[in-house]
């Protein structure tokens, strides 16, 4: 078992901030608290393309794994999540999606940003373009919003984009056809789990974090 750790949000959320928002942010307080027990616990971050090793050749894994991921792409994900990785020496993948990016939206990560996060060793996937619903669309939909967005993450890191993660988790048998399609190894749901396989790589399940956590509830939501 791998754990795959799902984040968004890492900010202490506004004062008007609705439940959805207050459920999907974890303080830089708590978010390091954490990365300080899984040290402590002897894990070892990875990213997904190792992962991806182990499942198609059986590659080895360190003995206590796990992947921590990040959707959407917030700026508070460099402001604050990038120092306190480095800062324990643990990496991270990150899901965005770029239609926020290309338009300069100060509430996201800029493409400087990724270029510097890429290059001190944190892995990004794609999250769409425009972070849309990408069940029961049809082929030219899911192409547009899966390739411009794997495209203009490649352009910029220099390096090819093998995961994707569904936005808001929606997705079916079409969106993995196209996925397969474009060589992406992997994607990432909202299901909840921590086992994976080569066969199920297009419908990997993670660990949400939630805004309340506290290092007990991580320790409990992993396997």
């Amino acid at each position: 078992m791998v754990p795959i750790l799902m984040y968004h949000y890492l900010s202490k959320p506004p004062a008007d901030a609705d439940a959805i928002r207050r459920d999907l942010s974890v303080t830089p307080a708590n978010f390091e608290a954490q990365l300080a027990y899984l040290g402590q616990a002897g894990y070892e971050t990875i990213s997904l393309e190792t992962l991806a090793y182990a499942l198609s050749q059986d590659a080895p894994l360190p003995e206590k794994p796990i992947i921590l991921t990040f959707d959407d792409g917030h700026r508070d994900n460099y402001e604050n999540a990038f120092p306190l990785l480095r800062k324990y020496g643990y990496t991270a993948t990150f899901f965005v999606f770029t239609q926020v990016i290309d338009t300069y939206n100060v509430d996201f990560l800029t493409w400087e940003m990724v270029i510097e996060m890429d290059q001190a060793g944190m892995e990004f996937g794609s999250h769409s373009y425009r972070h849309l619903d990408m069940s029961n669309r049809d082929v030219d939909f899911l192409v547009y919003e899966i390739l411009g967005s794997k495209q203009a993450i490649e352009d910029r890191i220099g390096e090819p984009v093998h995961f994707f993660a569904y936005p808001s988790g929606a997705y079916d048998a079409l969106t993995i056809e196209v996925l397969d399609s474009a060589n992406f190894w992997g994607a990432m749901t909202t299901k909840w789990g921590s086992t994976h396989t080569y066969a199920n790589r297009f419908e990997m399940p993670r660990i949400r974090m939630q805004g309340n956590d506290r290092v007990k509830d991580l320790a409990n939501k992993l396997p």
